[in-house]
């Protein structure tokens, strides 16, 4: 089914060379790069996968952004937790949809959108307000009204404690997540899971020492690393840049009873 490109929508800008330019199409406007203009109308109404062609000559490919294309264009303060790991994240917690979820460390709304797509309902800790402000604003402008509502950011320290539960899945992204084992037990249904993302390995460390105490089992920590590949005819290597360490995922299971 056709779906031509409209006016409000966002789109991402493709040229020769690769390079990706987050446009939000706007009737009247002008995109602007070193290779000239394109006209917002030129867009408007054309099929995603279209090119559009600049007033230099330069010549961009039309698609709609990917989730991933989105967290890593969109606004932001916070350093967000890239696609690569919020793939397994995802897996790790089994967000399903109607799930509820306590996330805290809610930055920029990566992690946010990520559980939102899959249609958990989320309650956000966040203590900076311009980071709740922002994360509430790219939820709307990425997935719409119906996800927005199934978002709630409160400013609230996840370390002085855990109120509103029982939630299915707590999702942390904090410096020190083993303050909050002991919260997030109380907080969960038995049998529920905690994922936390941590970028150094003694973090990881700390909160796994935190967890048995808290009455979690079946913990694991994994890193997620993302090599691509250069194919040209019969020129096959791995790249020479890869994505490698970004941060450590930690997932355990509440236990019931003592």
């Amino acid at each position: 089914m056709s779906r031509p490109l409209g006016d409000g929508e966002r789109v991402l800008l493709v040229d020769t060379k690769g390079r990706r330019y987050l446009v939000s199409l706007t009737s009247g406007k002008e995109f602007h790069s070193h290779a000239g203009f394109v006209p917002h109308d030129d867009i408007i109404g054309a099929e995603e996968g279209s090119a559009v062609r600049s007033t230099r000559g330069a010549t961009y490919q039309v698609f709609r952004p990917t989730l991933g294309d989105f967290v890593l264009k969109m606004p932001r303060g916070a350093q967000v937790i890239y696609p690569k790991d919020l793939g397994p994240l995802l897996m790790l917690a089994d967000v399903f949809p109607g799930a509820r979820v306590l996330e805290s460390g809610v930055g920029s709304g990566a992690l946010s959108m990520t559980m939102l797509r899959a249609g958990a309902m989320v309650t956000g800790y966040e203590l900076r307000e311009d980071f709740a402000s922002r994360a509430s604003r790219n939820v709307r402008d990425f997935l719409g009204e119906e996800a927005a509502g199934r978002f709630r950011v409160e400013i609230r320290d996840c370390y002085q404690g855990i109120g509103g539960g029982p939630y299915d899945r707590v999702v942390l992204d904090l410096p020190e997540p083993w303050h909050v084992t002991k919260h997030a037990s109380g907080a969960l249904h038995p049998g529920g899971i905690l994922v936390s993302y941590t970028p150094s390995i003694v973090q990881a460390m700390q909160l796994r020492e935190s967890l048995a105490d808290a009455g979690f089992m079946l913990p694991e920590t994994i890193e997620v690393l993302s090599r691509s590949w250069h194919i040209d005819g019969q020129a096959v290597r791995p790249d020479h840049r890869m994505v490698a360490h970004t941060g450590f995922l930690t997932h355990a299971r509440l236990r019931a009873g003592p």
